[in-house]
């Protein structure tokens, strides 16, 4: 059973936001304990629960726990003004404050102070893209929340068309005129920051010239927030936010990471680090190692489920509906708002009958549902529902259909190289917004009339993405299904099945597929993968297999791809220089008509040029000859080649190339 209702989860948070000093769990459970619960042994294995689940604190050791307030209060961190802002007198506080300010509160609220004096804040005007680079520590996909949560009249703006932003927004800032004039500021100069108060925001800033740190002393703290960060990866995964990563990389990067002489974290992310990235996860983005790809899960996950289930959300976990009883408050606030009794069309909706429930547990579910209608429906006013209940139905609905297509695709026995990168997180994404509206239309008082309409264009959003990601598995499932009737086809020229590959160059969206020989050398292999990206093979290469324990096992030239121990993952990996992974998936069995021969069967992306440095450098170089000054522009263009836009995915040229270097096979 559940332990911890809404308001001791109130009281958890409450003690967390005023925690200065390590605490126990002893400690934190009294404090819950104190808003009205009787005690339970369990209470304080459910708060451990809670807080490793929702990574709202730190882990010190095996007693003690550490509150964001305590890791970053009094800590500094450092601030670099665009040149931007120096010209036009101004400060945005964004993300840069990130993470050493409440994540609750945000960034207009901030208050900031010079020599003891609070800094006056100010509004300034622009279009929304001059503003985002400011906002993007958050994840890209975020900046217009942000910028439209500065006030109500950017909020208007932006919900008056969800598909286009407005041509203009005002959003506070801080009024530097008299600081950047008295203190003589530069470009290049730089803001100690120290957190006076975390829980309030308030800051004191203090002048460094851009002189005044050594370099070795930058460097570092350079390579310690290269390990925080890894640290976070590779502890932690890709998280719930990027604001997530962010505070857990500050935290095992230690005190050294929160000390000064430092980099801006702007300056770490985008200028310095080569071993952090920003990397695609579905709909949103995150960091991550460099050159790798975060990999996909074949179940959908929800962070804000709660991690103290009850029985009912316990059983819905474990049919992979990750959601919360709030949900299934709102889906029977739809039924009432559809005039419908039918306890069988509820729960349908809630668990389609794609997925199979046993006699027991469909009584179970059907009890609740039964008992919790009665308990809600004296409440219910059709009149009061007019507003939001036609959002929530189309909610449901979308809900009722992302369940179901993953539970579709659990059950089939496609290969997830098949589909769309990213199709079980790009769902979980929108399961769990989907899910999270469903929990703001739970009760009875409806949302205001603005917060509706929000709701119902971010609605628009996620149908949207919905349709296009169904569409790419629809496709994706019509392909799958055309190979595998493929290899049943032909006569044999040989006992040996082929195999149909994939290999993708991790960090950008370049990849081929291949039908090859399955006694294919790595040093054949090589070859095939530098045909297939245009690449000179000027670079030292080796592939290896990851092995179950978290290693790596490095395979000899020689080796033959039907010698190989996948060990149950049918995947290997591809080193080619220090900069480029390339990964290499065995997709299918195919068997060869009598005068089969090695050869690409579709792809898509240009490769870069191998002596670009990584996928980071390749994408920068691409948003400089997308929107960069002439200059930029030019020094991209000479380091790709003059021709390299050009160039488009040529299957045929590809092939040609290949016959040269497999003229036998």
């Amino acid at each position: 059973m559940k332990i911890m209702d809404l308001e001791q989860e109130e009281a958890l948070y409450e003690f967390l936001e005023n925690a200065t000093e390590p605490f126990t769990l002893d400690d934190i459970t009294i404090y819950v304990q104190a808003s009205g619960q009787k005690p339970d042994k369990r209470l304080v294995v459910e708060i451990g629960a809670y807080l490793d689940i929702r990574k709202i604190a730190f882990k010190q050791d095996n007693k003690f726990w550490v509150s964001r307030r305590t890791c970053f209060e009094s800590a500094i961190f450092t601030i670099t003004p665009s040149r931007l802002e120096l010209l036009n007198g101004i400060l945005i506080p964004g993300h840069r404050c990130v993470p050493f300010a409440n994540p609750l509160t945000l960034p207009n609220r901030y208050k900031f102070f010079w020599k003891g004096e609070a800094v006056p804040v100010t509004t300034t005007e622009a279009a929304p893209e001059e503003l985002y680079p400011y906002y993007c520590v958050y994840g890209e996909e975020f900046a217009p929340q942000y910028i439209a949560r500065d006030n109500p009249e950017n909020e208007e703006a932006f919900n008056a068309d969800p598909y286009e932003d407005p041509p203009e927004v005002s959003i506070h800032t801080l009024d530097m005129r008299v600081i950047y004039r008295e203190s003589s500021f530069v470009p290049g100069d730089r803001f100690v920051v120290r957190t006076l108060d975390w829980k309030d925001c308030r800051f004191e800033i203090e002048k460094v010239s851009k002189d005044d740190w050594k370099r070795e002393d930058l460097d570092q703290w350079l390579d310690v927030a290269d390990g925080g960060f890894e640290d976070s990866f590779a502890l932690l995964g890709p998280g719930a936010s990027t604001e997530e990563q962010i505070a857990f990389a500050f935290w095992f990067g230690g005190k050294r990471m929160r000390q000064e002489p430092s980099y801006s974290l702007e300056e770490f992310l985008y200028e310095k680090t080569n071993h952090v990235d920003i990397v695609p996860y579905g709909i949103e983005t995150r960091f991550w190692f460099a050159g790798k790809d975060i990999p996909d899960s074949k179940n959908l996950q929800n962070y804000t489920v709660p991690p103290d289930r009850t029985f009912i959300e316990d059983l819905l976990y474990q049919k992979n509906i990750p959601i919360s009883e709030f949900v299934i408050l709102s889906y029977i606030r739809d039924a009432f708002f559809r005039n419908e009794k039918d306890i069988d069309l509820v729960i349908n909706r809630i668990v389609p009958p794609v997925i199979h429930l046993d006699e027991d547990e469909w009584d179970l579910l059907a009890d609740y549902i039964t008992d919790s209608m009665e308990d809600f429906y004296k409440g219910y006013s059709l009149f009061l529902d007019q507003g939001a209940g036609p959002v929530r139905q189309r909610v449901a609905e979308l809900h009722t259909a992302v369940i179901e297509l993953s539970a579709k695709l659990q059950k089939g026995e496609i290969e997830t190289a098949w589909l769309p990168r990213h199709t079980f997180i790009v769902l979980s994404q929108i399961q769990g917004h989907a899910a999270a509206l469903m929990e703001d239309l739970a009760f009875d008082e409806s949302p205001a009339e603005s917060e509706v309409a929000a709701m119902d264009n971010s609605l628009d959003s996620m149908i949207d993405t919905f349709s296009d990601i169904k569409e790419l598995i629809n496709s994706a499932m019509d392909n799958f299904r055309r190979s595998n009737l493929t290899v049943i086809h032909g006569g044999s020229n040989s006992g040996l099945m082929w195999k149909m590959i994939q290999i993708s160059i991790s960090g950008i969206d370049a990849w081929r597929r291949a039908i090859i020989p399955f006694d294919l050398s790595m040093e054949e292999l090589h070859a095939l993968i530098q045909t297939g990206m245009s690449w000179e093979g000027n670079l030292r290469f080796r592939f290896y297999c990851d092995t179950p324990d978290g290693g790596k096992e490095y395979l000899h030239d020689k080796i033959k791809l039907c010698e190989i121990d996948f060990h149950g993952k049918k995947e290997l990996v591809y080193e080619y220089g220090p900069k480029w992974n390339v990964k290499i998936i065995i997709m299918s069995s195919y068997q060869p008509s009598k005068n089969e021969s090695i050869r690409f069967v579709t792809g898509d992306g240009l490769a870069p040029p191998e002596q670009v440095d990584g996928p980071r450098h390749f994408r920068r170089l691409l948003g400089s000859l997308e929107a960069g000054s002439s200059i930029e522009k030019q020094s991209a263009q000479r380091e790709l080649g003059c021709d390299f836009l050009t160039i488009n995915f040529d299957l045929e040229k590809l092939n040609r190339n290949l016959r040269a270097v497999f003229p036998n096979k």
